[in-house]
């Protein structure tokens, strides 16, 4: 209960931060919009249109409520940077070194495990049905998630060989710190991750 209570403290700050900023800057900073008629956000979130009233922050559809507190803290702190196509892993975040390093390494691991046994369409499909596309890369297969307007997600893929299994590696935009923090950056690949995991068992 007492990290159910503190993580209710954390979204409700989160509503509350929401509401020092004009809705019409938030939107212009973010990539959401805005609707005056109805007072609500409207964003794309992977392969949903999300709906976010103002001020109040009511959801549509209901999601995850991890997935809910990234998307506040983002339309808190977006600034409207421009959105970087340089990779970087999550350790080269701000502040990442050791959170974001360490979620490097377990994400390394989790996705061998995922991608095991797998083909390239099984892969593909599962990744299309959260809204990625696939760019050229280095690597096997490199698909873009568009988790928030201005925070894509890269999932770098190779594919398994006579020498060696699958595996991946999420990547994140050189811009990202400029949207969210390193905490929220890793609850953003979690989510993802676990999203991955449930579409492909």
């Amino acid at each position: 209960m007492k990290n159910h209570r503190a993580f209710q403290q954390m979204l409700q700050s989160a509503k509350e931060r929401i509401c020092l900023h004009a809705p019409e800057k938030i939107a212009q900073k973010s990539g959401a919009v805005f609707h005056e008629t109805g007072s609500f956000f409207e964003l794309q979130s992977l392969n949903q249109k999300i709906r976010i009233t103002y001020p109040d922050c009511i959801f549509q559809p209901q999601i995850d409520e991890w997935h809910k507190l990234v998307i506040l803290h983002y339309l808190d702190l977006a600034d409207g940077t421009v959105v970087s196509s340089q990779m970087i892993s999550f350790g080269a975040l701000k502040d990442g070194l050791i959170r974001g390093s360490k979620f490097d390494r377990d994400t390394e691991s989790m996705l061998q495990k995922l991608l095991a046994g797998k083909t390239q369409e099984q892969i593909c499909e599962i990744c299309k049905s959260l809204g990625a596309e696939f760019v050229k890369d280095r690597a096997d297969m490199c698909a873009i998630f568009p988790f928030l307007p201005h925070y894509p997600v890269w999932l770098k893929i190779w594919l398994a060989d006579e020498e060696f299994d699958a595996s991946g590696k999420l990547m994140i935009s050189k811009s990202a710190d400029h949207y969210l923090t390193v905490e929220d950056a890793v609850t953003v690949g979690e989510i993802l991750l676990s999203l991955l995991k449930a579409i492909s068992n």
